[in-house]
């Protein structure tokens, strides 16, 4: 079988303070008829990136509404997943070489999966492009291809700008599905021939251990153990390392906001997802963009970063900054708004669904007017604070874990 995730335990009725009781009944109305369905989450890792964080939240609480939901993860391999992290790349507009031996290793991995996964679900929701072809090997098996099953498929990047030839190679696996599901409809090819197409941004979990109120003795201690000033402003990135990301972009922005503000210091941290072998060498070239600077510090889970410091990190900054050139949502976004922080953002993909401009934060499209942005929000603190408050109460209306559950259970329901 393929692997199975282990999970904690989530109860639905823990978040009713934050969601409120209307959200709560509603979605209890919904999950009725799924009571006892039986739904596969399959994903490429189990760690690192905001697949594995949504997840992590999401099938507890499909759980604690009555559904039988698991999340597994494919057996994947070294050559595999540098092949789907070029075909990631890709399908945000990268320029590869989509090779007949790339095809076929990503193919065969696939079907070596197909004939691990076990059947007598209702619902199999493959995440991204790494298991999508899953179903194409499974089309004549009755038990998991058959009229008892609907599968749809999650997309969680930009294709805006999709390479057309990697495009048109997956395409007809995505169109093998029920539905799919896109974080916007801007991601949606206009060539994607489906009767159920549906637009689900993802949420953040307030509850979990990332997102938790923390006392700010707590944070400055945490932070100050990493060797960060915490009496001088720090400018904060939280994301994996990664080039669509562009934390050189970030050093390069910071480093015009230092003319301006001498004691600005910059923290740059993330995760190294293990389907992801370019984190290493963007960390490298990160690292070499830093040049030794003491006053950039570049942090990741291999420095024992975890949950409980990435949230400290977040409500200590003065400015967090998600400067990403493709996104297709960008959870830390609304992370930082939930923790009451102005987020600069890069004008792109999902981040302009969280960032109104010049109310939570401000959206812009180059290194100077990230670093314009960073200095006017260091320059009047009072005025930071207000936008962060407004960007806490636009995360709760619309980017809470709740809204994401019952948006699920709504279209499992629409397709029993």
């Amino acid at each position: 079988m393929l692997e199975r995730v282990p999970l904690l335990e989530k109860e639905l009725e823990q978040y009713g303070n934050v969601a409120g009781a209307d959200t709560l009944a509603e979605i209890r109305e919904a999950a009725q008829p799924l009571r006892g369905a039986r739904v596969l989450h399959i994903s490429a890792t189990a760690y690192g990136g905001g697949v594995a964080e949504l997840l992590a939240t999401h099938v507890p609480l499909l759980r604690s509404v009555g559904v039988e939901a698991e999340w597994q993860v494919l057996h994947g391999s070294d050559e595999f997943f540098a092949i789907t992290k070029q075909v990631h790349n890709a399908l945000q507009g990268a320029d590869i070489d989509w090779t007949p031996p790339m095809q076929r290793t990503y193919l065969e991995r696939i079907l070596d999966n197909a004939l691990l996964l076990e059947d007598g679900w209702d619902f199999v929701v493959v995440h991204d492009p790494q298991p999508l072809a899953l179903l194409h090997f499974l089309r004549d098996n009755p038990a998991l291809a058959g009229e008892s099953t609907r599968w749809i498929w999650r997309c969680h990047i930009d294709l805006t700008v999709a390479n057309p030839t990697v495009w048109e190679f997956f395409r007809p696996f995505v169109e093998l599905h029920d539905a799919s599901v896109w974080t916007m409809p801007e991601f949606v090819p206009a060539s994607l021939k489906m009767d159920r197409v549906e637009h689900y941004p993802p949420c953040i979990d307030p509850l979990s251990v990332k997102n938790l109120d923390l006392a700010h003795p707590f944070c400055v201690e945490l932070t100050r153990q990493y060797g960060i000033d915490t009496k001088r402003p720090i400018v904060c990135q939280i994301s994996r390392y990664d080039p669509w990301k562009d934390p050189v972009g970030v050093i390069e922005a910071f480093r015009i906001v230092r003319d301006h503000v001498p004691d600005a210091q910059l923290l740059l941290a993330g995760s190294m997802a293990t389907d992801d072998p370019d984190g290493f060498r963007v960390w490298e070239e990160t690292e070499e963009a830093r040049a030794g600077d003491r006053d950039i510090h570049l942090l990741s889970n291999l420095h024992q970063v975890g949950s409980v410091q990435i949230n400290a990190f977040q409500r200590i900054a003065a400015v967090m900054v998600q400067k990403s050139l493709r996104e297709g949502f960008g959870l830390t976004v609304s992370e930082a708004l939930w923790k009451g922080r102005p987020v600069v953002g890069g004008r792109a993909g999902g981040i302009k669904l969280q960032v109104i401009d010049g109310y939570n934060g401000f959206l812009v499209d180059s290194i100077e007017a990230c670093a314009r942005r960073v200095i006017d929000l260091l320059a009047d603190p009072v005025g930071a604070d207000a936008m962060g408050s407004q960007g806490r109460e636009r995360v709760r209306e619309h980017f809470l874990a709740t809204r994401e559950l019952l948006d699920w259970l709504r279209l499992l329901g629409g397709l029993r």
